[in-house]
């Protein structure tokens, strides 16, 4: 390849909306750099290597958001959930500043060490749901307005269930207590259809003990309208990380 021509790349790719994120060897190949080339633009300092496959300017300033909407379409169902989907929602105001963010996914797997070097973060595969209705876990993942093109994040519905099975582990009861208090507007059909599916007694329980001593929904309603699963008729009973006895009764 003549310099010309090299420089003439070089300054397309530079002109890219790449800037801000990672990309691909896709995304290279649609600018016509192979991966042959891409390896000599490597050596040359024009592109960093960040792994296998996965490139950034060199010196650039990774966005967190660009960078999970990239990491997306590497690990199944990723999506920010829990706690940090429900900040980004303008529930859990208090959050701070280099808290982890809480990813979800639905494969078992280490975050890229490229990705935790530049940004705290904590990832979950839990399986929390069952899902009978796949429309219901397309529907419980939004793009919030504001947010990166393409960022999944959790519904309040879903990051509140997804924040209460972390309770004891990663999240203190009286941090979760306080966002919990801080839900408006819950979509009873949403969270009925979520608590039907979920595959976590402790996170049910929790749920409907928490909503009917805030009354965030009616507690009542939802074992009306949905077959909750809530274990057996005794108490629940665990003892936590901080020594606290978390004592749940089946219907709060």
């Amino acid at each position: 390849m003549g310099e010309t021509k090299r420089y003439d790349l070089i300054k397309r790719i530079e002109a890219a909306p790449l800037r801000g994120g990672p990309f691909d060897l896709d995304t290279l190949a649609g600018l016509d750099v192979s991966p042959q080339l891409a390896a000599k633009y490597v050596r040359g300092g024009w592109l960093e290597r960040l792994a296998q496959g996965v490139y950034a300017f060199p010196g650039d300033t990774l966005a967190l958001q660009r960078t999970i909407a990239f990491l997306q379409g590497r690990v199944a169902g990723l999506h920010v959930g829990g706690k940090s989907a429900l900040a980004i929602q303008g529930v859990a105001h208090n959050v701070a500043i280099r808290e982890q963010t809480v990813l979800w996914g639905d494969e078992r797997l280490s975050l890229p060490r490229w990705f935790l070097n530049r940004f705290p973060a904590r990832y979950v595969s839990a399986n929390l749901f069952d899902w009978r209705d796949k429309a219901l876990a397309r529907r419980t993942i939004v793009t919030p307005p504001g947010m990166a093109a393409g960022l999944a994040v959790s519904t309040p519905e879903r990051a509140v269930l997804e924040l209460l099975y972390d309770v004891g582990t990663y999240e203190g009861i009286e941090e979760a207590h306080n966002v919990f208090e801080g839900l408006r507007n819950l979509r009873v059909h949403v969270v009925g259809q979520l608590l039907a599916c979920c595959t976590s007694v402790k996170t049910v329980r929790l749920f409907l003990t928490w909503a009917r001593e805030s009354k965030v929904v009616e507690v009542d309603t939802l074992v009306r309208r949905f077959e909750l699963p809530t274990g057996s008729s005794r108490r629940w009973m665990t003892r936590l990380k901080d020594g606290t006895l978390l004592t749940l009764k089946p219907y709060g």
